[in-house]
Parts: C-alpha cells; structure tokens; sequence
C-alpha cells in the first residue's frame, strides 16, 4: 500500500514541474529572426544548449522562437 502511495505522489509531483516548465518557457518571449536581424544581431545555433538564439545588436542572446 505504501508503494502505490508513493508512486502515485511521485506521479502528481513529476506532473506539476512538467507543467511549470511548460508555463515557465511560454513566459519567456523570444524573438523572430527578421526581429533580430533587423536590431543589428545575426542568428546562430548554441550548441551547448540547442537552441537558436540572436547574438549581438539590440537582442543579443535572446532565444529565437
């Protein structure tokens, strides 16, 4: 009984952070390309995070979305 217990806490706990994360992403705005070209930056691939970000100008290391 106590498993089941702790598993299904375990579930609901995994399942709120997923959902946070989630929320937490959405929250952060990235700019377009065009955006980020247009404030003087260029658009390059971070390897070390996989994302698409804009570097230098007026956006820099903002994510690209």
């Amino acid at each position: 009984m106590r498993r089941r217990l702790l598993g299904f806490t375990a579930a609901v706990i995994l399942t709120a952070l997923g959902a946070m994360g989630s929320v937490a992403q959405a929250a952060v705005p990235g700019v377009d390309g065009q955006t980020c070209m247009s404030g003087g930056g260029t658009v390059e691939y971070d390897s070390d995070t996989g994302r698409w970000i804009c570097v230098d100008g007026k956006y820099n290391d903002e994510p690209i979305s």
